[in-house]
């Protein structure tokens, strides 16, 4: 089994560490190679994702992945910066399904925005489509504007595309994973404005029949964003496309206590996985030693189970987490009055002995 790891900027190599430390101490046999990812390989090569770390990426059965970015990178071309290595990387692997959990774990319903009440045992999954919609849509660029409220005045544009393939495919990626769920299905659009949303709504709708065991409904993501925060446990699996499902899946984080908490998988049509925290590289906390390890690890136990066949030993990673909340061992952005406060690297000596 070989993994490319990935750590990249800010926290993401401390996050990693403690990651890479748990897989180690399971009895099992890993080929890890690290590579330069995001303002780390431009430092090094002048490429937010050289070739070198781009071929690694491919040759391997799965990717871990920590976080690219940092605020000194903002004024470089955007074919610099250090989050295009990111898109490339779901570009060229085509890792199009990206699952997104989101589980509030009984000892941190406290340490939710929302209510106990109303997040105890939350169990949400989105899968949000990873290579599509705005943020790939072309054409895309600055110009002139030549008509509208300010003709002969900068603009900016970015187009909103979706084709039918590309929602057949991430629609039935959703109605699997419901089947072993609670076999329920919302499709979060915003089709009375946008036409792309439209056809999505169209396409959804006719895969849905090929899945009459599990149920289905549509929301707007204006509304989807307001139950999330007012009935979230109404939710099981969301599917959505790229834009809407960034968005909405760094909502539901707080859900659940903290962002910290996580992880998530980015899948072809082959299995090939690159595994990452939900959160970015917080160059702000970056070298303090007090990150939250756990998205990461969790992110690892993904990596297990959806690309490597090892399911053991991801239910062994998740369970040891656990136990290491119910000790009361919280990082800084969990902590609450009555637990114990450790770092980052504490966080994951705690996970490796559990495990043990």
């Amino acid at each position: 089994m070989k993994i490319a790891v990935l750590p990249g900027d800010g926290i993401g190599t401390e996050i990693v560490a403690e990651a890479v430390k748990v897989l180690k101490a399971l009895d099992l046999k890993f080929e890890l190679e690290t590579a330069p990812v995001g303002g780390a390989a431009y430092e090094a090569a002048g490429h937010p994702l050289p070739e070198s770390t781009l071929s690694l990426a491919k040759s391997a059965d799965a990717i871990l992945f920590g976080a690219v970015g940092d605020w000194k990178y903002d004024k470089l071309d955007r074919p610099l910066r250090p989050e295009q290595a990111i898109l490339g990387l779901r570009k060229a692997l085509g890792l199009f399904a990206n699952f997104r959990p989101a589980i509030c774990y009984e000892q941190l319903t406290h340490a939710s925005s929302l209510k106990p009440e109303l997040v105890a045992g939350l169990d949400i999954l989105i899968i949000r489509e990873l290579t599509g919609d705005i943020y790939f849509g072309q054409p895309r660029g600055r110009r002139t504007a030549a008509d509208g409220h300010f003709p002969g005045a900068e603009e900016a544009f970015d187009t909103m595309r979706y084709s039918r393939p590309e929602i057949e495919r991430i629609a039935r990626v959703a109605f699997e994973a419901a089947r072993k769920r609670s076999k329920r299905v919302t499709s979060v659009d915003k089709a009375n404005v946008l036409e792309t949303f439209q056809l999505w709504k169209d396409v959804v709708t006719e895969v849905h029949q090929d899945y009459p065991d599990v149920a289905l409904d549509h929301m707007y993501v204006d509304n989807a964003a307001m139950q999330l925060v007012k009935a979230p446990k109404a939710f099981d699996v969301i599917v959505t496309g790229n834009m809407f499902g960034d968005i909405l899946s760094d909502e539901a984080s707080m859900l659940t206590g903290s962002i910290g908490m996580l992880p998530s998988a980015s899948l072809n049509d082959k299995k090939q996985g690159l595994y990452e925290p939900s959160h970015g590289s917080a160059p702000d906390i970056a070298g303090k030693g007090v990150a939250n390890p756990l998205a990461t690890i969790l992110s690892a136990a993904m990596m297990l189970r959806f690309s490597l066949g090892q399911a053991e030993a991801a239910d062994r990673i998740e369970a040891a987490v656990k136990k290491v909340l119910a000790q009361g061992l919280r990082t800084p952005d969990i902590y609450s009055e009555g637990t114990t406060k450790v770092g980052t690297v504490q966080m994951g000596d705690a996970v490796v002995n559990a495990l043990r």
